[in-house]
C-alpha cells in the first residue's frame, strides 16, 4: 500500500512573534499541564491537514507554487485571547482581528484546493473560517482549561505583522516542516 504523507497550508508570523507565542505554550504546559501546542510552531491554518499520496506531492507543489490569489499583502493584528470552549477538546488560542483581506485570502485558497483536489474533502469548519492561533489543546483537559481560560480570557497580547506570503507544510512524523512558500502580490 502506498505511503500518504499530512500536509497543511497557514500563515507564519515572523521570528519575534513565534517566540513570544511559544513562550505563552511554554506557559501552558508549566502551568495548565498542556505541552502538545509545542510541537508546532505558531501559524494560523488555512487549509486543515489533509493526507496525499507520496507520488502525488510534486502535482500538490505544482498547485501552490502557481496560487494566484488575488489579496494583496496585509496586516494581521493579534489582540487578546478566544477559546473554543468544547468539554471534549478545548483550545486557548491568540485572537487574530478577522479582516477582509483573511478571510477572502483563505476562501480564494479552499476554492483553488477543492477545484484541484476534489478527491480530498474539506473539513465543514473551513467553510465556516475562524482564525485562530493556538496555544493550548488536545492535551488540554476540560478542568485545566477553565483554570486557564480564567487567566487568559482577561490577559492582554497584542502583536502584529505583514502577511506577504502562504506557506505549505509537511508532516515528516516527527515534526512540520516547511516545503514551500507562495508569495503575496506586493
Amino acid at each position: 500500500m502506498d505511503f500518504q504523507n499530512l500536509y497543511f497550508t497557514a500563515l507564519i508570523p515572523p521570528q519575534t512573534i513565534c517566540e513570544e507565542v511559544t513562550a505563552i505554550k511554554t506557559d501552558f504546559a508549566n502551568h495548565y499541564n498542556s505541552k502538545k501546542a509545542l510541537k508546532v510552531m505558531p501559524h494560523i491554518t488555512l487549509k486543515a491537514p489533509f493526507k496525499l499520496y507520496e507520488e502525488d506531492q510534486a502535482n500538490l507543489l505544482d498547485w501552490f507554487r502557481n496560487l494566484n490569489l488575488t489579496p494583496q499583502n496585509f496586516t494581521v493584528h493579534l489582540n487578546g485571547f478566544g477559546c473554543f470552549d468544547n468539554s471534549k477538546a478545548p483550545v486557548i488560542y491568540v485572537k487574530p482581528e478577522v479582516s477582509q483581506a483573511l478571510i477572502s485570502l483563505q476562501k480564494e485558497l479552499i476554492k483553488s484546493f477543492t477545484s484541484h483536489f476534489p478527491e480530498i474533502s474539506v473539513h465543514y469548519h473551513e467553510n465556516d473560517f475562524s482564525p485562530h492561533m493556538t496555544v493550548a489543546y488536545r492535551d488540554l483537559s476540560y478542568e485545566e482549561f477553565t483554570k486557564a481560560w480564567q487567566v487568559y480570557q482577561k490577559k492582554e497580547y497584542k502583536a502584529s505583522f505583514e502577511v506577504n506570503g502562504l506557506y505549505l507544510l509537511k508532516h515528516d512524523t516527527k515534526q512540520w516542516n516547511i516545503i514551500s512558500e507562495n508569495f503575496l502580490q506586493e
